[in-house]
Formats: C-alpha cells, sequence, structure tokens
C-alpha cells in the first residue's frame, strides 16, 4: 500500500473522529438549557447585584434537584456588564448569539434596561427584570417582576401623608431615567393632592455621590419651615451609605424627617452601621421579615446555598424567584423553550410569592405584587408598619402623567405596549 493511501486512510480517520467529537459536544450542548444572568460583579451597583446573581444559581440549582426543565439540566452563563450601561447591551447580546440562552435574567438600573431592550427586540429573546422601576414602558420582549410606581411609590407617598401627615416633600434621587421620571410622576401626583409647588423639593446626585454635606444641610432648612417634612428617596447604589451616615451626623432623626427609600433593602442595609437608619422607611414588597412558611423555607434554603446563616434576603430577589418559576412553569406549558411560544404561555400564570399569595403575569407583561412599607430596626431586618390588603396590579403607565394617562398596555389582545384609548391606535414600540 502506497504512503498516500496511508495517509489519505488517516485523513479520513481524522474526519470521522472529528465530526464524532463534534457531533458528540453538539448533543452535550443540548443537553442542557442556557440561562443567561446579566448582573453587575463590579462597580457602583456590585453592592445590590451581585446578590441577584447568587439567589439566581440558587433558582437554577433547586430546579435541577427537581429534574431539571423538559428533561433537561438547566446551566447558568453569568456575565458582568460592570456598571457600565452600554456594555450591559454588549453581554446581553453575548448571551443570546454567542451562549445560546433560553432567557436572561438581569439589569438592576433602568439605563441598564434600556440600554438592552433594542437587543431583546432585535434578538427575539426575552428579558425578566426584578427591580422596581418608574414604568412609562411595557416591551413584548420584556417581564417587568419587580414594582411599577402604583406598586411602590404612589402607597409610600399615600402612607407619609394620611399616616405620618406628611406636608412638605424631599424628592431625592440618583440621576438617571428612574429617579427623574418617578419624581416626575409623585410631583404629579402630590400637586394632584392640593400640595403647593414651594412644598416639593427635588434634588439629583450623581452615582457613588459620597459628598451630602450640603445636600443634607439644605433638607434640615427645608424641613426647619414648620410643617412635616419628609425625603422620598430614589438614591441608588452605594450613596446610600455616606446619605444615611450624614443625615446622623446633622442629627436629623427619622421622627423629625422620615426618609422612605426605594432602593434600599436589606442588602444594602448588611454590614454597615444601621444606627442613622432606625426608625426611617423603605417600601417595597417584600421584606425578610414577612412571616410566612413560604418565606421561612426560602430564607432557610438561601442561608444554606450561601452557606451564610447571616445572609439576607431582599425584594429583587423575591421578585426573580417568580419571573423564574413563571418562566418555568411558562417553558413546561409550551413544551418547548422557543421566545414566542414562551411569550404567549406566560400571561395569566400564577405562582406563590413569599407573601403567602399568588402573583399573576399580566397581559401588560407585569405581575400582581403586595405593597409593604417598612420601618428600618437596629439589626438591618425591617419591621412592617403597613401592608395593602390584597395584591396590586402593575400599571406599565401612570394615571398622573398626561402623556401616559390614555394608554394601556396587553400583549394578548391587542398586541401593543402603548395602545391609546382615545385614538384607538398602537403608538407602535412598547417604550
Amino acid at each position: 500500500m502506497s504512503s498516500n493511501s496511508l495517509s489519505l486512510r488517516n485523513l479520513a480517520a481524522a474526519v470521522v473522529v472529528g465530526i464524532g467529537v463534534l457531533w458528540a459536544s453538539a448533543v452535550q450542548a443540548a443537553d442542557t438549557i442556557k440561562v443567561g444572568i446579566l448582573h453587575s460583579l463590579s462597580g457602583t451597583m456590585a453592592i445590590s447585584e451581585t446578590t441577584l446573581k447568587d439567589a439566581m444559581l440558587m433558582l437554577i440549582e433547586e430546579q435541577n434537584k427537581k429534574g431539571g426543565l423538559l428533561g433537561k439540566k438547566l446551566e447558568p452563563v453569568v456575565v458582568d456588564p460592570a456598571s457600565n450601561w452600554p456594555l450591559f447591551a454588549e453581554k446581553a447580546r453575548e448571551l443570546i448569539e454567542k451562549d445560546k440562552v433560553a432567557a436572561v435574567f438581569g439589569c438592576w438600573t433602568s439605563v441598564s434596561r434600556k440600554s438592552v431592550l433594542p437587543v431583546f427586540e432585535e434578538l427575539n429573546s426575552i428579558l425578566f427584570y426584578p427591580v422596581q422601576y418608574e414604568g412609562e414602558e411595557s416591551q413584548r420582549n420584556v417581564f417587568y417582576t419587580g414594582a411599577a410606581p402604583n406598586q411602590q411609590a404612589i402607597p409610600a407617598v399615600d402612607y407619609l401623608m394620611n399616616e405620618e401627615g406628611v406636608k412638605r416633600w424631599v424628592l431625592a434621587g440618583t440621576d438617571y431615567v428612574y429617579p427623574r421620571t418617578t419624581n416626575k410622576i409623585l410631583e404629579a401626583y402630590l400637586i394632584s393632592k392640593g400640595v403647593p409647588k414651594e412644598d416639593i423639593m427635588i434634588n439629583y446626585t450623581p452615582f457613588g455621590h459620597s459628598d451630602w454635606q450640603t445636600i443634607v444641610s439644605d433638607i434640615k432648612k427645608f424641613g426647619s419651615a414648620g410643617k412635616k417634612t419628609a425625603v422620598v428617596s430614589t438614591i441608588n447604589g452605594d450613596a446610600n451609605v455616606p446619605f444615611y451616615k450624614e443625615l446622623g451626623n446633622q442629627g436629623i432623626k427619622a421622627e423629625d424627617i422620615p426618609v422612605v427609600a426605594f432602593s434600599v433593602g436589606e442588602e444594602e442595609l448588611a454590614g454597615i452601621d444601621t444606627k442613622p437608619l432606625v426608625g426611617h422607611l423603605a417600601a417595597w414588597n417584600y421584606f425578610q421579615s414577612v412571616d410566612t412558611p413560604e418565606n421561612t423555607d426560602f430564607v432557610k434554603k438561601w442561608q444554606a446555598f450561601t452557606k451564610d446563616p447571616k445572609r439576607v434576603s431582599n425584594d429583587p430577589m423575591e421578585a426573580h424567584m417568580i419571573g423564574f418559576n413563571m418562566w418555568v412553569k411558562a417553558v413546561e406549558k409550551a413544551g418547548t423553550t422557543d421566545p414566542d411560544k414562551v411569550i404567549d404561555s406566560i400571561v395569566g400564570i400564577k405562582v406563590p410569592n413569599l407573601s403567602g399569595g399568588m402573583s399573576e403575569m399580566l397581559p401588560n407583561h407585569h405581575i400582581t405584587k403586595p405593597v409593604l412599607i417598612g420601618e428600618v430596626q437596629d439589626d438591618g431586618q425591617f419591621e412592617i408598619v403597613w401592608q395593602t390588603d390584597g395584591l396590586v396590579a402593575g400599571d406599565a403607565w401612570s394615571d398622573h402623567l398626561p402623556g401616559s394617562k390614555d394608554l394601556k398596555a396587553d400583549w394578548v389582545d391587542l398586541k401593543c405596549g402603548n395602545y391609546n384609548t382615545v385614538t384607538k391606535k398602537c403608538g407602535g414600540k412598547g417604550a
């Protein structure tokens, strides 16, 4: 036999082996369903987002213990967009195109969510967004499992007005879309309730802001006019630590000027001195201190998973749990992870929340949630001081803004994220 025919035979054998290896790895890849996790593990938002990555890993591990999904194991794919808003879009594209994930769970700030929206629309993938936000949006490819303003901001203001007799309002936020839009809604709402404009002070600071002396001094002065004053805080990330510290430095106590925060939960309080915060408030849809069997079980599993008996749970974690369980049910119902079929299957699905109720996915891609007000305790936990009687349906478009009050989101019958009920027309994109 010639050396030429030997080398041809060897080449053919190598090709067969190569094809076998490729086929085996393709089969292996097809044996898992990949789930994307898109949360900042570094930068200013890591204080809040790292926990959500860990929560997703726990949920995926739990589901795999139950046998996975559609007979396959779930495989987490974790990326770090590093609190860099344009990088969120890049990492989302990578997860969908390169890693072929079936769905993505991620983002915290609205600017990061806005950054990825065109990617999910273009590539027709699914995002579950677990954090309270400003509303004014409903996208076909996004499921909003955090609170809309009518599930957090409005009830919090009502509580301060009715229960605490607040007459003057400081709307303090980080300078980006969520605080600005939320405060626009709150300002319109307060004015509709008869609050004069001069009794509303609005202030914005950049991400990571640390020098609060002047601003807190201004708040103190604003609160000394003889009318009960409160701060409604949409300050995000690690800027909260020096903000509360400065309140303490200037002797501002919760009984004088209470702060109700929308972005400070158990995770943000863990590991910091909570003395300056005691008595201040937060509005969420879940607190670790919720007394239900479901919550006791969840916290126990979380602390076992993290191997840390002091590890806290928080509201966006619960939102991820709800969203993840809804996605699992929708995939099972559809019999596939195909995005179009999952999007069609998920509306109407109900899963337990940790407060003892059943949260439902609505046609506007928001969910039903209870609203709770908690008071900070010296151990970093919250004592629940008020809650809604039942679950509140998330409203994508605010009733308090002129351009929004006539809009309706409905992806089942109307197939539209911003249907105008007056003109009977869809405005096009859902945001």
